[in-house]
């Protein structure tokens, strides 16, 4: 089981190379990965090009539902991240889950 530390440094990693890319430069949206093996949530913000304001909370229903939530083990964010696993294949197999609007899911497909 990785680190809570080791998991904000690799989403902000992994986050801010979304931001970077073309297709996000316009997003502003409320970002979040509920942790399953730490109980925990960072959650932060994409917009204008970077990440802003990445803070972890334990996991709970006063967690504020963020636009783009994402749900995964620690492990599996830190193998996301160094190029281990694919976002799809573990997205289709539901070691990820990815929940956000039509919308979103329409421009976050082109990004990841």
């Amino acid at each position: 089981m990785a680190t809570l530390d080791e998991c904000m440094t690799a989403l902000d990693d992994f986050v801010g190379k979304l931001a970077a890319k073309e297709a996000a430069r316009d997003l502003d949206r409320s970002v979040s990965c509920r942790l399953t093996d730490l109980d925990q949530v960072v959650a932060g913000r994409l917009a204008r090009g970077s990440v802003h304001d990445m803070t972890a909370l334990p996991d709970g229903p006063a967690v504020p539902k963020a636009d783009i939530r994402l749900t995964m083990t620690s492990d599996d964010l830190l193998a996301l991240t160094s190029g281990q696993l694919s976002f799809a294949p573990a997205w289709a197999s539901g070691r990820i889950k990815l929940e956000a609007g039509l919308r979103d899911m329409l421009r976050l497909r082109s990004l990841l």
